[in-house]
């Protein structure tokens, strides 16, 4: 099978992240808290080394978001029925959304407080 060219997977890609947006809720949520960060970051004048740091873990939440969405998807395909295996695959793949959003919430204090409060 012949690789498509680059702008077919360009597309390909953009319309996952589209389907993502348009269908997942915590996803939305978790663009709406993205373009939050993006403000801040621009309002409070944040450092190169700050703002990398905040849209770093932005990203990874959003990243760990679509994979929990890949996998919990699989699972539909692979069985449709209640399995207690396939729940036990879901709560991992949450679970690591949420260590995910965790560490972004810990980067958010340590990188914004100095801001709000030391300004």
């Amino acid at each position: 099978m012949r690789k498509p060219p680059i702008h077919k997977s360009f597309l390909n890609a953009f319309r996952g992240i589209f389907f993502m947006f348009r269908s997942e809720r915590n996803f939305q949520l978790e663009v709406i808290a993205l373009l939050i960060n993006i403000f801040l970051i621009f309002y409070l004048k944040l450092s190169t080394i700050d703002a990398v740091l905040v849209l770093i873990v932005s990203f990874g939440v959003l990243s760990a978001e679509i994979f929990n969405t890949a996998i919990e998807k699989i699972c539909d395909i692979i069985q449709p029925e209640f399995d207690k295996r396939i729940g036990f695959i879901k709560d991992i793949s949450a679970g690591a959304v949420t260590l995910m959003a965790i560490a972004s919430v810990i980067v958010g204090i340590l990188v914004y407080w100095k801001y709000i409060f030391f300004n």
